[in-house]
């Protein structure tokens, strides 16, 4: 899934790669999925992209947008993989939509549980992506300790860790995904309540946030998540569905996953008890 470090990773791989290119065709999905999403009619795509110019990229929070001249955009939020090859390259046998370039080149998407593939002018109408990137990114410098307390004081305090930081988007590109790594490294559980946080809890779930999140970018993204170019990520996850057979890197205990709200959580009992 897109988060945070891959959306940030993927847009600066397009603007490196693709800028200049222009669309020579746009094909519809070989894999029809109820559960991805699109602006308007699929068919006006074609004639949407076809003939634009890729001019630049951007990620923020869960989203990656793509923008072509004539103020044409493709944003790609979290749930969609893009692979990007050459005439050469093994075009995915099912996708929700390609692209194709001048220069022989293509751009698959792929959805595997749910995602959306957005092609517009001017604006999306779109909250997730609103807040995606007009919300302070956790990577910011306007991201401060003081910000983060005030955010937590003004919820409920029966709120959960994971509810608190990888639903609703209130820190934009903090998903299920790197949740596991922030609150290991900070020592919490996914499922303690704001209310049972003290302060030096407060503190070093903040640092957390903030260090996790600069190595995983730093690194190019989790080794959970493929790149552009179906890499994955060199970042490798401590809590994750790669590694929650292993023992705790830290006491050597027994790693635990469960479901939770509505996905799965990984945890150490020794070194992340529910308070």
């Amino acid at each position: 899934m897109i988060e945070l470090p891959e959306a940030i990773t993927i847009s600066r791989q397009i603007s490196e790669t693709l800028t200049g290119k222009t669309v020579t065709d746009v094909f519809q999905a070989t894999n029809p999925s109820k559960f991805t999403f699109f602006s308007g009619n699929l068919d006006a795509y074609k004639s949407l992209l076809v003939g634009k110019k890729i001019c630049s990229s951007k990620g923020m929070g869960i989203f990656v947008d793509i923008y072509f001249d004539k103020d044409i955009c493709l944003s790609i939020s979290d749930g969609v993989k893009l692979k990007y090859g050459n005439n050469t390259s093994f075009i995915p046998p099912k996708y929700q939509l390609l692209l194709t370039f001048d220069d022989e080149t293509f751009l698959s998407f792929t959805v595997t549980m749910y995602g959306g593939i957005f092609a517009f002018q001017g604006q999306l109408d779109n909250i997730y992506h609103t807040k995606s990137f007009e919300s302070i990114s956790p990577l910011s410098s306007q991201f401060t300790q003081n910000y983060f307390i005030q955010r937590l004081q003004k919820e409920k305090d029966n709120l959960s860790l994971k509810a608190f930081l990888a639903t609703e988007q209130r820190f934009p590109g903090i998903g299920n995904g790197v949740l596991q790594d922030i609150l290991f490294r900070a020592a919490l559980n996914p499922r303690q309540k704001l209310a049972s946080l003290i302060n030096v809890e407060k503190e070093q779930l903040y640092k957390s946030i903030k260090f996790v999140l600069s190595d995983m970018l730093a690194k190019g993204g989790r080794d959970t998540e493929t790149d552009l170019f179906g890499k994955n990520g060199g970042y490798q996850t401590i809590l994750s569905k790669n590694t929650y057979k292993q023992p705790c890197p830290v006491c050597k205990g027994e790693l635990k996953k469960e479901s939770y709200m509505g996905g799965a959580i990984y945890y150490c009992p020794n070194c992340q008890p529910v308070k």
